[in-house]
């Protein structure tokens, strides 16, 4: 049996770039048909955009900024090429966001991440995603039985007839948060219920390795992957444990927050994804997540880039004396000064008195200091302490304002 889900996983990394940036111009082609998308990119040639460096001047669609345009355009902001009843299912997911399915097989392409989380053909998974308004559920459901297996839509909640569900149909595979799943062994335990599951593809929260060694515990491999509900998967697990495969047919940039700018390897940035689906068309969407990429090959023997996973949230803005200060701010400042590798303003309270300190990484120079209180007080109305530092002393955490201030 193959440890993979295709050839395409461990070809060689520079022929999949070479494809994915021959096809770039071409989805940039299709994506212009939608007047929503015309509105964002603006005039350009779809063919000019055959690089990564001319990705990267392409603006980013903030994934915060889809209730708007969508609230503007209803009901997908005018962003598909073609008319709703292309689609198969229209979601509405908090927000409200909507999404639209293709009505091609595994459209989310969510078979490969469970693939790698060890789900085969004739496997009977317990599905506890959410099928209700929002396409989690189906987004799974749609993978698992693409793969071949046999799928109980049970959604989340109702603990004691999933319980019971385990008891008589004893699944050997669960895919949902693992948080539920911890939930519904503890029910299963309390029931007397013996636990049949042995696999388990997981999402939606944070999957510490605490809680991995837990679930190992109770004799179930455990898999993360990263999926979103506008474009599906995004990067997945695999069984080197080794940072998050990305997938096929996506093209991921890590950037700096507030930015549209890519970030060195390894450094923490924020997730921007081009997803290669001509009917449901993504360009530069920031989903906001913080992750880094992880240099090197994956010892699984997948090629492609692999990402750290989840490392937090990039919208850092907060207010400081009644004022917004925003990344893109930080961003505006670092523009100014070239000098400066890297800068994190930090928000903390003395004497009941918000207080600013702008942190920079660069060699001290005449003047500099007096340089970067003046463009910090330009650029925010605001003033701070300056505080000069060494390369490589701020933390790689993808932070650009850390707000310090006590809660309560």
């Amino acid at each position: 049996m193959s440890d993979h889900f295709d050839s395409r996983e461990t070809r060689d990394p520079q022929a999949r770039e070479r494809e994915l940036l021959l096809r770039l111009p071409l989805l940039i082609a299709s994506a212009l048909r939608a007047p929503g998308w015309r509105r964002h990119l603006g005039s350009i040639d779809p063919m000019s955009v055959g690089s990564r460096a001319a990705l990267s001047r392409l603006p980013l669609l903030r994934k915060s900024a889809l209730i708007g345009l969508q609230a503007a355009a209803p009901p997908l902001a005018q962003l598909v090429p073609g008319p709703v009843s292309d689609f198969g299912r229209v979601f509405a997911s908090p927000g409200p966001i909507h999404e639209a399915e293709g009505r091609h097989d595994d459209c989310w392409r969510s078979a490969r991440g469970l693939f790698a989380g060890g789900l085969r053909a004739g496997d009977l998974v317990l599905n506890t995603f959410s099928y209700h308004l929002t396409p989690g559920g189906f987004i799974v459901d749609a993978g698992a039985r693409a793969l071949g297996c046999t799928v109980i839509p049970a959604g989340p909640g109702n603990t004691e007839q999933q319980v019971a569900l385990l008891a008589h149909l004893k699944p050997c595979a669960y895919c949902g948060t693992p948080d539920f799943l911890k939930i519904l062994l503890a029910a299963a335990e309390r029931a007397g219920v013996g636990n049949p599951l042995r696999k388990a593809v997981v999402s939606g929260a944070a999957f510490s390795p605490s809680l991995q060694a837990e679930f190992r515990a109770r004799g179930i491999d455990a898999y993360q992957i990263y999926a979103t509900a506008d474009l599906g998967l995004v990067a997945y697990d695999t069984p080197a444990r080794a940072g998050l495969v990305v997938a096929e047919d996506v093209l991921l940039e890590i950037v700096r927050p507030g930015t549209g700018e890519p970030v060195p390897e390894a450094e923490v940035g924020e997730v921007v994804v081009t997803s290669f689906d001509h009917d449901r068309p993504w360009i530069r969407l920031a989903l906001g997540d913080l992750s880094a990429i992880v240099p090197g090959p994956s010892p699984c023997g997948r090629t492609n880039v692999r990402i750290r996973g989840w490392l937090g949230r990039a919208d850092q803005t907060t207010k400081v004396k009644g004022m917004f200060v925003r990344p893109e701010q930080i961003a505006e400042l670092l523009g100014r000064h070239p000098q400066v590798a890297r800068a994190r303003l930090v928000v903390s309270r003395a004497n009941d008195v918000d207080v600013l300190t702008l942190r920079v990484e660069a060699q001290s120079a005449p003047g500099l200091e007096a340089a970067l209180a003046e463009s910090l007080r330009s650029i925010t109305k605001l003033g701070g302490q300056i505080e000069v530092l060494g390369r490589g002393a701020l933390p790689n955490d993808g932070k650009v304002i850390e707000d310090t201030r006590p809660v309560a």
